[in-house]
């Protein structure tokens, strides 16, 4: 007998959700959420599609962990303690019920290992089929001290710009994945790989920013792509040198015997590292959480006033082909 969407939902899905309020375990229309008493509730949506924003190779867990992953990340770049989320899945009309019923129960298992790292659950959605390819769209809800909230605009002419992490881990881990980039070392690989899979989303450190940072965004489009959003919302421009872009050690391995590639660590999307900017009075307490929370968090560059995202090099030349237009692009 075939296992039917409302099947699907009740024997998949509602286990994830809670049986009273705000879900009521998925048996009304909607869910019922009461915010924090004085806090602002964010909301944020990614949809991903099968061959642009996953392999069509990747495992059910995987793509369930990135679907939400991606959106925590975006909490995290307001400040924001995540609450739960909603989900649409559209499977491919051509899954067979077998399939169909094999990659749903993989998915809901890698939600629900990430539900319990963070602390979240969910609160409704909807299961369809469509002949076009698998997609997944999930709206994350989370909760930030009323008024505090980070944002994009607020960077001013000299605060300093910081990055979270490593940049290019996960266009290089694409890279290899695709068979574009070949890599023997399978240390190498399998780190670059998994920064592609699993994206780590810096809550803990962008509810740490409140106070300090004057704008944030984390960076999905890649670091020149996502700091000209940065600076447009701000009505400023950036300058940073490429020499202080932070690198893995797996990622500069790959750049030591493949130089043709380092354009990746400032045009490679996928990071999902905090980008943001940080008056010169907070830069000490900046680079103390940095020690405290055991997460580098590098200064690449300052904010000026001429509204220009240039990128140089150790003699302040501008770096060929980075732009403020590099970067993905839907369109």
């Amino acid at each position: 007998m075939s296992v039917g969407e409302f099947d699907l939902i009740e024997k998949y899905f509602a286990p994830l959700a809670s049986k009273g309020p705000p879900a009521f375990g998925l048996q009304d229309d909607a869910a019922v959420l009461h915010p924090p008493s004085g806090q602002d509730l964010v909301f944020t949506k990614d949809a991903l599609v099968a061959t642009v924003h996953f392999l069509e190779s990747d495992s059910p867990e995987q793509v369930a962990k990135k679907a939400l992953r991606v959106n925590l990340s975006d909490l995290a770049s307001m400040g924001a303690e995540p609450v739960g989320y909603l989900l649409a899945l559209a499977l491919p009309a051509h899954f067979d019920a077998e399939h169909r019923e094999s990659w749903v129960r993989n998915f809901a298992r890698g939600l629900e290992e990430d539900q319990k790292e963070f602390s979240i659950s969910l609160f409704g959605g909807d299961t369809v089929s469509t002949p076009g390819p698998l997609t997944v769209s999930l709206t994350a809800i989370g909760a930030v001290e009323k008024g505090r909230a980070l944002h994009r605009f607020g960077a001013k002419a000299d605060d300093h710009i910081f990055v979270s992490g490593s940049l290019g881990d996960a266009a290089l881990g694409l890279a290899i994945l695709q068979g574009t980039l070949q890599e023997e070392n399978a240390a190498v690989r399998s780190f670059l790989s998994d920064r592609y899979h699993l994206p780590r989303p810096r809550l803990k450190l962008g509810r740490a920013l409140i106070g300090l940072a004057s704008a944030a965004i984390d960076i999905s489009d890649g670091l020149m792509a996502d700091l000209a959003h940065l600076c447009e919302a701000s009505g400023v421009g950036a300058q940073v040198f490429d020499f202080n872009l932070p690198v893995s050690g797996a990622a500069g391995k790959v750049l030591e015997r493949l130089p043709a590639y380092k354009n990746r660590i400032w045009s490679g999307g996928d990071d999902y590292e905090l980008l943001f900017t940080v008056p010169a009075k907070h830069v000490g307490a900046v680079n103390r959480l940095s020690e405290e929370g055991g997460l580098a968090l590098t200064e690449i560059g300052q904010i000026n006033e001429d509204r220009h995202i240039r990128l140089l090099d150790q003699n302040w030349h501008a770096v060929a082909g980075a732009g403020e237009k590099t970067g993905f692009r839907h369109f």
